[in-house]
């Protein structure tokens, strides 16, 4: 053969490797509304930097007949490109090819770039569209999957690890997105489950939809698995593009500042008059969060699980921080298991990867009663105070109105190694609100009054003494626990100067091998 005919024969076996499992499966899976592996990557990554690997390689399976049926790539797209120039690596199931079914062959080529990944310190984005475990291959794709495992646990902490979930993913399959920082779900074509519909009829005979056990509403609004749920497929590589704007390439460096054209010192008289007059009323504390950020822009992370608190990411003055706060508009703002597991979650990765954090807190406590209690808030709750006090992030806590009790506590206090803790005039820091207060304090004496007049009358004035001393932010700050009381249209810029002070912090833990995180 010579030297020409050597070359048009690597031409078209990259043509060939390129059309997956054959033109009628790529037809296949557009009907389904679904792009192919490859041109997901295309949208994902930067024109024209994809650069392939083990385009040619291909299974050794030889039961079941499956020797003849080998696909060059052999079902996963690997590689690595760009993303707005910062160098990432991808890999992308190709359901065309058995169904995206992962062998000895294919767990080997995603093994490997996330162990260059690992080598070269830069983010790994996994596209999921996979049937499981190829079954011809039995305990080779068993290991297959650990192997992958093993990778997501040590590269945790360590580089950015995002998952997008765009067909199924059932089985074993789950749990290396489930080891990963985030997943995405593109809304009525992807799916996860540990078990399907089939088999939970067969054992506990409740008969369930797919898109009901695993879909992408379920997993983004009860389970919480997912954190973010895409309308399309595109919708969802965009989400990703966006996402590692707020983050660092790996663990050793910040996250990257880019130029800012909204003024830092831009104050927003509105936020003045944010905050009700009576203190049991609600308010958006979102439209507080786009007052303070660059350009309104702020990226959502379980917008539709676990309500009462918001987290998410922004920049202060092109600065990336992530924003945790408490929502008064869904339940007064109240933590539960719920909340306390997603916004320690948050908060341990912003921690993991050096972005700091910015804490909005209008809290009344933990949500009482036994289904609390049963479901392990006093351990989730810990889970919050664990992460906030574990961080060595910079941490610039803001109190607008209501901080009562433990959730005080758990919501970056100075005590927990808040850096600069502000309230605004409105804050109210308490072990509780006023009518619970008194009803403890007071309670004998208010049992003695036989005149009903009489006693509200002083259940009045000993509620009124307790607000003026509580339902204010001067007795903390009297304690050094507040650094500074703030006019509440000044917060941005207030938040910036904190934020730049502290970007040369300085905290270290304990040498330990690991914590032991309340689980």
């Amino acid at each position: 053969m010579s030297r020409q005919d050597k070359i048009k024969r690597l031409v078209e076996l990259r043509e060939e490797a390129k059309l997956g499992g054959g033109k009628k499966r790529i037809e296949a899976q557009h009907a389904k509304g679904k792009m192919t592996a490859r041109e997901r990557i295309e949208i994902l990554l930067d024109e024209g930097s994809f650069e392939e690997f083990d385009m040619f390689i291909t299974h050794r399976c030889t039961d079941f007949g499956l020797e003849n049926h080998k696909y060059p790539g052999d079902g996963v797209i690997t590689g690595h490109g760009t993303i707005d120039g910062r160098v990432v690596y991808v890999y992308s199931q190709d359901f065309t090819v058995l169904g995206g079914s992962l062998s000895e062959t294919f767990a080997k080529k995603i093994c490997k770039v996330m162990d260059q990944a690992m080598k070269v310190g830069a983010p790994v984005i996994g596209i999921n569209d996979s049937g499981g475990a190829r079954i011809q291959e039995g305990v080779m794709s068993l290991a297959g999957y650990a192997e992958i495992f093993q990778r997501n646990i040590m590269a945790s902490g360590v580089i950015p690890q995002i998952s997008a979930i765009f067909g199924p993913c059932a089985g074993g399959a789950v749990y290396s997105p489930a080891l990963t920082d985030v997943i995405i779900m593109s809304d009525k074509t992807s799916y996860m489950f540990v078990t399907g519909p089939k088999v939970t009829k067969a054992v506990t005979g409740e008969v369930i939809s797919t898109e009901d056990l695993g879909g992408a509403t379920v997993h983004t609004t009860r389970s919480g698995v997912a954190h973010f749920k895409a309308e399309d497929e595109e919708e969802g590589l965009m989400i990703i593009r966006k996402l590692l704007e707020y983050l660092p390439q790996n663990n050793l460096e910040d996250p990257p500042v880019t130029e800012c054209n909204d003024p830092s010192e831009r104050a927003d008289d509105s936020l003045n008059d944010i905050i009700p007059e009576e203190s049991n009323q609600s308010y958006d504390v979102k439209d507080v969060i786009y007052s303070i950020i660059d350009n309104k822009e702020f990226l959502e992370l379980h917008r539709h699980y676990a309500r009462s608190i918001v987290v998410g990411f922004a920049k202060f003055s092109g600065m990336p921080a992530g924003i945790i706060a408490n929502q008064p508009n869904y339940l007064a703002g109240v933590l539960d298991t719920e909340a306390s597991r997603k916004a320690a979650r948050f908060v341990r990765f912003c921690d993991a990867f050096n972005v700091p954090v910015v804490t909005l807190v209008d809290v009344p406590g933990f949500l009482p009663g036994s289904a609390q209690e049963y479901g392990g808030i006093i351990i989730h709750g810990a889970k919050l105070l664990f992460a906030y006090g574990e961080a060595t992030v910079p941490k610039v806590t803001v109190t607008l109105r209501k901080s009562y009790g433990g959730a005080h506590d758990v919501m970056s206090c100075k005590q927990l190694r808040g850096d600069i803790n502000y309230a605004w005039p409105t804050a109210e820091i308490a072990v509780m609100g006023a009518q619970g207060a008194i009803e403890i304090l007071e309670g004998k004496k208010i049992a003695k009054i036989e005149d009903e007049a009489e006693r509200k009358e002083y259940i009045s004035e000993r509620e009124s003494e307790y607000i003026e001393k509580f339902a204010n932010p001067y007795e903390a700050a009297r304690h050094g626990f507040i650094d500074d009381i703030i006019e509440p249209r000044n917060t941005r810029f207030r938040v910036i100067r904190a934020l730049q002070t502290l970007m040369s912090k300085k905290d270290l833990n304990p040498p330990k091998k690991h914590s032991n995180i309340p689980l």
